[in-house]
Protein backbone atom coordinates (compact mmCIF):
# COMPACT_ATOMS: atom_id res chain seq x y z
CA UNK A 1 0.00 0.00 0.00
CA UNK A 2 1.28 3.22 -0.91
CA UNK A 3 0.61 6.68 1.70
CA UNK A 4 -1.16 8.36 -1.03
CA UNK A 5 -3.49 5.93 -2.13
CA UNK A 6 -7.21 6.91 -2.16
CA UNK A 7 -8.66 5.07 0.86
CA UNK A 8 -12.53 3.77 0.98
CA UNK A 9 -13.81 6.34 3.46
CA UNK A 10 -12.46 8.83 1.01
CA UNK A 11 -15.77 8.95 -0.67
CA UNK A 12 -19.02 10.09 0.10
CA UNK A 13 -21.29 7.45 1.47
CA UNK A 14 -24.40 6.64 -0.76
CA UNK A 15 -24.84 6.61 -4.47
CA UNK A 16 -26.19 10.32 -4.36
CA UNK A 17 -23.56 11.84 -2.38
CA UNK A 18 -20.91 10.18 -4.71
CA UNK A 19 -22.28 10.95 -8.19
CA UNK A 20 -22.55 14.75 -6.60
CA UNK A 21 -18.70 14.82 -5.62
CA UNK A 22 -17.93 13.54 -9.03
CA UNK A 23 -19.69 16.70 -10.63
CA UNK A 24 -18.12 18.60 -8.65
CA UNK A 25 -14.61 17.16 -9.42
CA UNK A 26 -15.65 17.19 -13.26
CA UNK A 27 -16.79 20.96 -12.87
CA UNK A 28 -13.44 22.06 -11.02
CA UNK A 29 -11.35 19.91 -13.51
CA UNK A 30 -13.10 21.56 -16.99
CA UNK A 31 -14.59 25.18 -16.21
CA UNK A 32 -11.79 26.86 -14.65
CA UNK A 33 -8.71 27.10 -17.90
CA UNK A 34 -8.29 31.05 -17.07
CA UNK A 35 -7.35 30.28 -13.77
CA UNK A 36 -5.49 27.12 -14.32
CA UNK A 37 -3.54 29.00 -17.24
CA UNK A 38 -2.63 31.94 -15.25
CA UNK A 39 -2.34 30.26 -12.10
CA UNK A 40 -0.70 27.17 -13.03
CA UNK A 41 0.11 23.90 -10.68
CA UNK A 42 3.57 24.15 -10.10
CA UNK A 43 2.88 27.60 -8.27
CA UNK A 44 1.39 25.06 -5.39
CA UNK A 45 4.41 22.72 -5.51
CA UNK A 46 7.26 24.86 -6.24
CA UNK A 47 6.09 27.93 -4.36
CA UNK A 48 6.44 29.75 -7.69
CA UNK A 49 3.93 32.95 -7.45
CA UNK A 50 2.78 34.78 -10.92
CA UNK A 51 3.21 38.37 -9.96
CA UNK A 52 0.90 39.48 -13.43
CA UNK A 53 -2.89 40.12 -11.83
CA UNK A 54 -5.69 37.74 -12.91
CA UNK A 55 -6.90 39.09 -16.33
CA UNK A 56 -10.49 39.85 -16.73
CA UNK A 57 -11.35 36.35 -18.07
CA UNK A 58 -9.48 34.72 -14.93
CA UNK A 59 -10.97 37.33 -12.45
CA UNK A 60 -14.28 36.03 -13.62
CA UNK A 61 -13.77 32.47 -13.05
CA UNK A 62 -12.24 33.09 -9.90
CA UNK A 63 -15.68 34.98 -8.61
CA UNK A 64 -17.70 32.39 -10.02
CA UNK A 65 -15.28 29.33 -8.62
CA UNK A 66 -15.80 31.46 -4.79
CA UNK A 67 -19.76 31.84 -5.13
CA UNK A 68 -20.27 28.31 -5.94
CA UNK A 69 -17.32 27.08 -3.24
CA UNK A 70 -19.25 29.42 -0.67
CA UNK A 71 -22.39 27.69 -1.88
CA UNK A 72 -21.17 24.27 -1.95
CA UNK A 73 -19.60 24.80 2.04
CA UNK A 74 -22.72 26.43 2.89
CA UNK A 75 -24.19 24.12 5.46
CA UNK A 76 -21.14 24.53 7.66
CA UNK A 77 -19.54 21.31 8.04
CA UNK A 78 -15.98 21.04 7.66
CA UNK A 79 -16.21 19.16 4.12
CA UNK A 80 -18.31 19.14 1.32
CA UNK A 81 -19.89 16.31 1.63
CA UNK A 82 -20.14 14.77 5.76
CA UNK A 83 -16.89 12.91 6.11
CA UNK A 84 -13.60 13.83 3.86
CA UNK A 85 -13.24 12.78 0.20
CA UNK A 86 -10.95 13.61 -2.39
CA UNK A 87 -13.26 16.01 -3.79
CA UNK A 88 -12.19 18.28 -1.01
CA UNK A 89 -8.73 17.52 -2.02
CA UNK A 90 -9.38 18.60 -5.55
CA UNK A 91 -11.50 21.75 -4.32
CA UNK A 92 -8.48 22.95 -1.96
CA UNK A 93 -6.39 22.46 -4.83
CA UNK A 94 -8.27 25.26 -7.03
CA UNK A 95 -8.28 27.41 -4.24
CA UNK A 96 -4.94 27.08 -3.44
CA UNK A 97 -3.85 28.22 -6.78
CA UNK A 98 -5.62 32.12 -5.81
CA UNK A 99 -4.80 31.92 -2.21
CA UNK A 100 -0.41 30.96 -2.64
CA UNK A 101 -0.92 33.93 -5.27
CA UNK A 102 -2.47 36.20 -3.02
CA UNK A 103 -5.66 36.43 -5.47
CA UNK A 104 -8.61 37.66 -3.37
CA UNK A 105 -10.60 34.89 -1.83
CA UNK A 106 -13.34 35.17 1.04
CA UNK A 107 -11.94 34.12 4.48
CA UNK A 108 -14.15 31.46 5.38
CA UNK A 109 -13.09 29.81 2.13
CA UNK A 110 -9.29 30.53 2.69
CA UNK A 111 -9.83 28.89 5.93
CA UNK A 112 -11.80 25.56 4.61
CA UNK A 113 -8.59 25.66 2.28
CA UNK A 114 -6.40 25.31 4.60
CA UNK A 115 -8.08 23.24 6.90
CA UNK A 116 -8.29 20.59 4.05
CA UNK A 117 -3.97 21.82 2.65
CA UNK A 118 -3.04 20.41 6.62
CA UNK A 119 -4.70 17.25 6.05
CA UNK A 120 -1.56 14.17 6.46
CA UNK A 121 -2.63 12.90 3.49
CA UNK A 122 -2.47 16.17 1.56
CA UNK A 123 0.46 16.92 3.28
CA UNK A 124 2.14 13.96 2.02
CA UNK A 125 1.02 13.99 -1.22
CA UNK A 126 1.74 17.79 -1.49
CA UNK A 127 5.35 17.06 0.05
CA UNK A 128 6.18 14.53 -2.60
CA UNK A 129 9.81 14.51 -3.87
CA UNK A 130 9.31 16.01 -7.57
CA UNK A 131 12.05 16.80 -10.31
CA UNK A 132 13.52 20.48 -10.14
CA UNK A 133 12.05 22.84 -12.39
Amino acid sequence: MTPFRIRRYSRPAGRQMRARARQVQAWLRSDFMPIRMERPTPIIFYRQPVSTPLSAAAQLSSRKLCAAAAELLGHGDENLFGDWSIADADLALMLQRLILNGDQVPHPLVRYARAQWERPSVQGWVRRERPPV
